[in-house]
């Protein structure tokens, strides 16, 4: 008979029954009947042992009925949820428990089979620390030793575990006692402790320390508890003792609440680079002595997709530290620090992890020369110089694509690493992955959000010869940096220029794609030549429209949709500005002088509420060097100001007309900048210019037939004055027949005007109000042809309305020979 010493057995430090991993929970038979009750199993369910032995575990096992035997129940909660874990216990109140149970097979003689139900609690914070399968294998590095003894404290069952606890094989353990299999006063010390389990139906627990014939002096401590087993009678049938070992149980409990804090810690930010120094700190020093977290350069920016895993003849990885850390300050010395750029070495346990996406993991590193480390030089220098014995390299991935890798270092810890390290750490690395990609994407979609803010916005404002422009923008929503607000200035014929400026409702991505249609929108009504009031009328029906489209419901539009529009159109060669407004604030104009106005214009109702109300328009006169402020809300109001006061300071910032347009957008924007902005704050700011008089010539030609051949003598003097020459015959047929048209259908004077910047412009005006339309004559016409040869002679032409009738206009390039 193998006698094991428990010298130094600590058996008076009695121990509390949470001390243990697992307390019993009952002893059931292979069909599931149950054979033993405890009452530690009592004050958990409430069921006493009358009501539960002899009967289906199924009274408290909700799933058991789908099983049939113990053996199928485990396999079936271990192909659910792997196992041990979590399980739904019924209650006598009807309440279910979310309990970690643990289900342990014991033999007795001729091999008879029973199981024993414990109750498993390794300090867990949360059932959602760790993912079945991974709490299933740390549970089962810490595996319990059972015995169940009669009541002559006989061992009647036990599993295979015990012998690797004390040496003892089942076959000798079997009906035997205590003392039968150990010497010393300890043995009988024991027995005393599960005779007073027996007798009080109460759990004890104990600490012993012992050392097996194999272990080469090493001490061993164990935990273990003893319960008592009652029938259905409640008396005593025996008592059952559990065994931990108490070393191996708290590298669990450390391991699980490693992942409890993980489950805490990562995530919380979508900072790719703060995500990787929280996934290097958790791994510090509670199992690793140093780690540094690399990450794929393109992941922080979302710039490009990241190196899929298993592809070959695919672009190496360029790979970003992101994350260091390490045990003490004298730990390894790495060359590279946060934010560097990593070369990815051609080292075989790198490369391979890259190359296949699994985990490297080397116990006893080996530092031979001549090993693999030698490969690369440097490297091998750092490796000897600080101790290194022990790595694991595990690749951080994430949909089969490759975010990066993390390296875990021993040096300080004399303990190779294990499976069950890698195990860990395989976990964490997965639970940063999903972090890091999550942050990955958030970078893509606020890199993609930027890129169509860009695209919306106009990226240089072309004034001409009419404005001088700057602008400004900041979205109430940092984070993708788009918004609701928009501004543009749009070069119109004949030198002028169009001042818009609009604000949707709401801000993000939602309100900027509908800004970008309402833009769009602008920008071709613009190009109609209408009236700022006509073309108010037209986005407020745009608005509509886009209303019903977005809406399930065609007669349940959104009015979410609604926007604020400010609409100007500046002539340089009068000086005059005609402006509308659909519910959007006034302009700030500031004159040379620097006297602020904000003139008083019909508010208008917003675009897409479908009032009906029709747009007024206001027509004001500005000296040149005047400064036009186009804003939206977000600038001139605030959590703490109201609007009246906002548009008092946007005039004391704009009260210095000669100071650069940029210094003054800086100094509109410094009070919004400096908190945080609860709208999107923009601001258009123009400087007016008029066009010199060897810029546009004008004339006003009488109502008869001489008309056109008066213009085109006009005609050909200016364009000889202005040297263009060579654009005359073409220029002269162009006024011929727009003049010619003016005297047909119209009743007033008519006006001409050529204007040279960067196009040559031809305006003629009349009283008409009927829009020309090109005609396509046959061959038998006599008229018709005109708006046809004109718009074959200029680059464009077009017509507008004006309060006395309308304008017709025609462009040509200039003729750089002429």
């Amino acid at each position: 008979m193998t006698i094991t010493s428990t010298h130094r057995a600590t058996l008076g430090n009695q121990m509390n029954a949470s001390d243990i991993s697992d307390a019993v929970f009952a002893l059931l038979d292979e069909q599931g009947t149950v054979v033993a009750w405890t009452q530690a199993a009592e004050q958990l369910v409430g069921y006493g042992a009358g009501s539960v032995v002899g009967r289906s575990a199924a009274l408290v096992l909700p799933s058991f009925d789908e099983a049939g035997t113990v053996s199928a129940f485990v396999e079936q909660c271990r192909a659910r949820n792997g196992w041990p874990g979590a399980s739904a216990v019924r209650h006598r109140d009807g309440r279910v428990l979310d309990l970690s149970l643990r289900m342990s097979t014991v033999l007795g003689q001729d091999g008879a089979v029973r199981w024993l139900a414990s109750v498993t609690d390794l300090g867990m914070p949360s059932g959602e620390a760790a993912s079945g399968w991974v709490r299933e294998l740390l549970l089962a590095r810490a595996p319990i030793g059972v015995v169940v003894r009669d009541p002559e404290l006989r061992c009647r069952w036990a599993n295979d575990v015990m012998e690797s606890h004390d040496g003892i094989p089942r076959e000798q353990r079997l009906g035997c006692r205590v003392t039968d299999v150990w010497s010393g006063v300890e043995a009988a010390t024991i027995e005393a402790v599960m005779r007073q389990a027996l007798h009080s139906g109460m759990t004890k627990a104990h600490e012993y320390r012992t050392w097996l014939p194999t272990s080469l002096g090493r001490e061993r401590p164990f935990a273990v508890s003893f319960s008592c087993l009652q029938g259905a009678d409640g008396r005593s049938l025996g008592v059952c003792a559990i065994s931990v070992d108490l070393k191996e149980s708290r590298r669990v409990r450390e391991r699980l609440t490693v992942l409890g804090e993980a489950g805490t810690r990562l995530g919380r930010t979508l900072d790719v680079m703060q995500t990787g120094q929280e996934l290097a700190e958790l791994a510090v020093p509670q199992f690793a002595d140093h780690v540094a977290v690399d990450v794929e350069q393109s992941v922080p920016y979302g710039e490009k997709p990241p190196s899929r895993i298993g592809a070959m003849g695919e672009r190496a990885p360029v790979l970003r530290r992101a994350g260091l850390a390490s045990r003490h300050h004298r730990g390894p010395k790495s060359p590279w620090g946060r934010g560097d750029s990593i070369p990815v070495t051609s080292v075989p346990p790198m490369a391979e992890v890259l190359r296949t996406g699994r985990s490297y993991l080397e116990p006893v590193l080996d530092t031979a020369p001549g090993s693999w480390i030698d490969h690369d030089p440097a490297l091998a220098e750092r490796i000897r110089e600080n101790g290194v014995h022990s790595v694991m390299v595990v690749p951080i991935r994430a949909r089969r694509v490759l975010l990066g890798t993390a390296v875990f270092v021993r040096t300080e810890n004399p303990m190779p690493f294990q499976e069950s390290d890698l195990l860990l750490a395989e976990e964490l690395v997965s639970r940063a992955a999903v972090s890091l990609d999550n942050a990955r994407r958030h970078a893509r979609a606020t890199s993609s959000a930027l890129a169509l803010q860009c695209n919306l916005l106009p990226r240089r404002l072309r004034g001409g010869s009419a404005v001088e422009a700057a602008s400004r923008y900041l979205p109430a929503d940092m984070d993708r940096g788009v918004g609701g607000d928009w501004f543009d200035v749009i070069p119109l014929a004949g030198a002028r220029v169009a001042l818009v400026v609009g604000d949707v409702v709401g801000h993000g991505l939602n309100a900027a794609a509908k800004m970008g249609k309402l833009r769009a929108a602008a920008h071709t009504l613009a190009g109609l030549e209408l009236s700022p009031d006509e073309l108010l009328t037209h986005l407020d029906d745009t608005v509509q429209r886009l209303a019903e489209g977005d809406s399930e419901d065609p007669d349940q539009s959104d009015a979410a949709v609604g926007a604020t529009c400010l609409y100007a159109v500046y002539d340089p060669a009068t000086r005059k500005c005609t402006m509308a407004t659909a519910g959007h604030l006034p302009p700030a104009i500031v004159d040379p002088q620097g006297r602020v106005t904000f003139p008083d214009l019909p508010t208008g109702v917003p675009l897409g509420l479908g009032l009906g109300i029709p747009f007024k328009a206001v027509e004001l006169e500005l000296p040149e060097g005047s400064l036009l402020a186009l804003y939206t809300d977000g600038l001139v109001e605030t959590r703490d100001a109201d609007i009246e006061e906002g548009m008092r300071r946007l005039g004391t910032a704009l009260s210095q007309p000669d100071l650069p347009l940029e210094e003054l957008c800086t100094r509109a924007m410094e009070p919004v900048q400096a908190q945080a902005a609860c709208d999107d704050a923009s601001l258009l700011l123009v400087r007016t210019r008029s066009l010199s008089g060897n810029q546009a010539a004008s004339w006003t030609l009488p109502h008869d037939e001489t008309a056109a051949h008066h213009a085109r003598n006009l005609t050909a003097g200016q364009l000889a004055e202005w040297g263009l020459v060579g654009l005359e015959d073409s220029t002269k047929l162009i006024v011929s027949e727009l003049v010619t048209n003016a005297v047909r259908h119209s009743t007033g004077p008519i006006d001409l005007r050529l204007t040279r910047q960067q196009v040559l412009t031809v305006e003629v005006s009349d009283t008409g109000t009927c829009t020309p339309r090109p005609c396509n004559a046959v061959t038998s016409d006599e008229n018709g042809r005109g708006l046809f040869l004109v718009s074959q002679l200029s680059r464009r032409w077009g017509t507008r309305t004006t309060p006395g009738g309308k304008v017709i206009w025609a462009e040509k390039d200039l003729d750089p020979h002429g």
